[in-house]
């Protein structure tokens, strides 16, 4: 919530100075640059949370290539948590592409998956085995469509660390609306995570 609010006011700000109005802007200016000063602030343990992260990914015993993205992932998010300068946000932009290649990784094995338990087989199935099929398959489309949701928001947040290292050319209007968009689809994922 407190970075889709600071999301929202850096594109407000940047709509309101574009429009004239300079008061307005600075005002909504002024509250983004404080609310990034209380999320630097907030994520004083945040490396902490990503070595476990990491960790648990090299016990995990998914797929390797997603493993080595998951990993890769949590330690370029551990260095960005640990320093706030260009170096940083080079980490922070692989760990969103490793994030990315993760998805895609997981997209492909998910859909071999389905098509593997969709295809005809030449044996004469029990119920029971059409039932465990069919439960397997709910579960991929369960893990499919949450993996999309994740990769949709990681396309948008990879323009946040591009635009600060100059790779693109964004106004903060653009980005204001994209890291609002991501924060909050990102505040829908975790608000669904707890309330089950």
């Amino acid at each position: 919530m407190y970075r889709a609010v600071q999301y929202f006011a850096r594109f407000l700000a940047w709509y309101l100075i574009r429009r004239g109005n300079t008061v307005q802007g600075t005002r909504w200016n002024n509250l983004k640059s404080s609310l990034t000063s209380g999320r630097k602030l907030m994520h004083l343990f945040k490396p902490l949370e990503n070595l476990q992260a990491a960790l648990r990914a090299v016990q995990s015993s998914t797929n390797v290539l997603e493993q080595i993205t998951t990993i890769g992932r949590h330690l370029a998010y551990l260095d960005t948590s640990i320093k706030v300068n260009k170096t940083s946000l080079h980490f922070w932009l692989v760990g969103i592409l490793f994030s990315i290649t993760n998805g895609v990784f997981k997209a492909g094995r998910l859909a071999n998956e389905a098509g593997v338990l969709r295809s005809p087989s030449s044996e004469k199935n029990s119920l029971a085995d059409d039932a465990a099929k069919q439960a397997r398959l709910a579960a991929i489309a369960t893990q499919s469509g949450s993996m999309h949701h994740q990769l949709f928001i990681d396309t948008l947040d990879v323009s946040l660390p591009a635009l600060a290292l100059g790779l693109v050319d964004l106004n903060d209007g653009i980005v204001g609306i994209l890291g609002f968009i991501s924060s909050v689809m990102a505040l829908g994922t975790h608000w669904n995570s707890i309330s089950k």
